[in-house]
């Protein structure tokens, strides 16, 4: 009787599919993710093209992958960019920011957040130097808000033409979306370092955070003089909805919202309750329960506002902090760090 035939040699890449075939139907699930597009379509039809596999190839196959992984002592990133994403939060962030630009990559998260957050100056011209079905896709990705401020910054005839473009762009497929995000957020990345990690605004108002009321408006009233838009943002940066936990004492709550008419504060309350949550419950926790449960009541049937109709009603309730505080009648905690 003729011992049974030798089977054929696979094909380096038919033994990964075997291997990772067999992984699978025993519920381990590897991560392929770092596998490329290409390389993840040709693993799946070495995959359906296994067929039949015998004992004996499988078996010598697996003795060869277990010695393989075996014989490995250690494994490297393999890529700058993948060394960037493992020393992240391990080495200084101006040292991973330059080692990105090296890299032709964008910083770290969502770009289109990144994005949204740049200044109108800033992303004006970059929609403007693009065609107009670029710049409908990047217009699409954006936050609305934003989008529309970009929209009202840019001439009339170009603003048209990109809004007539979004129709054309809503088809477009999820990686080239992603392509020109990452691409135009790594363009801005490259751009010259910052001097500083915070802009003016934050950095002031963190100083004047911690300053007598005397010197806070001292400095404040030289600004208003020379540049009231920085003044004014820098009194936000100050002081803001998100900080009323830290920064109001419980029982000066109720006092805070003597004075402030009803509609105004559910108004505060409702915007509220996406931007600062932590607030919102901080107020209704320190008035009366009557109060808290009418204020609950209300707000159940109440959607959002719109942004700027929130940001006004949050804005005069800061702005009745800040009177008391100014009167005598309020002193504002300070936050630690």
């Amino acid at each position: 009787m003729q011992p049974p035939a030798a089977s054929p040699a696979l094909a380096p890449p038919r033994k990964a599919a075997l291997i990772v075939n067999l992984l699978v139907a025993e519920g381990l699930c590897p991560d392929l993710s770092g596998l490329t597009d290409a390389g993840q379509t040709r693993l799946a039809r070495e995959i359906g093209a296994l067929g039949r596999i015998d004992r004996a190839t499988l078996d010598r196959v697996a003795a060869e992958f277990a010695a393989e992984v075996d014989a490995i002592a250690l494994t490297a990133p393999g890529s700058l960019a993948r060394a960037i994403d493992r020393l992240d939060g391990h080495i200084a962030a101006p040292v991973l920011d330059a080692l990105r630009r090296e890299a032709g990559i964008g910083a770290a998260g969502d770009p289109w957040e990144r994005l949204s957050a740049l200044g109108t100056d800033t992303l004006a011209p970059v929609l403007a130097a693009e065609r107009p079905e670029v710049a409908a896709v990047i217009l699409s990705k954006l936050r609305t808000a934003r989008a529309a401020e970009l929209l009202s910054a840019l001439p009339g005839a170009l603003a048209r033409a990109i809004t007539l473009a979004i129709p054309r762009v809503a088809a477009t497929d999820p990686g080239t979306v992603a392509a020109i995000g990452q691409a135009l957020a790594a363009s801005l990345d490259n751009g010259p370092p910052p001097a500083f990690e915070d802009g003016p605004v934050p950095r002031l108002g963190a100083i004047l955070n911690t300053t007598t009321a005397a010197i806070r408006d001292d400095v404040l009233a030289a600004f208003e003089e020379v540049d009231a838009d920085f003044a004014r943002a820098v009194r936000a940066a100050i002081f803001t909805f998100e900080n009323i936990p830290a920064r109001i004492a419980p029982r000066d709550v109720p006092r805070v919202l003597r004075e402030l008419d009803e509609e105004t504060l559910v108004q505060a309350l409702a915007a509220g309750r996406a931007t600062a949550p932590e607030a919102v419950d901080y107020i209704l926790a320190n008035v009366s329960n009557r109060m808290a449960e009418q204020l609950r009541d209300t707000l159940a049937d109440r959607p959002a506002p719109a942004l700027a109709a929130g940001e006004a009603a949050m804005a005069a309730l800061i702005l009745r902090i800040r009177e008391m505080e100014a009167a005598g009648d309020l002193v504002l905690a300070v936050e630690e760090g």
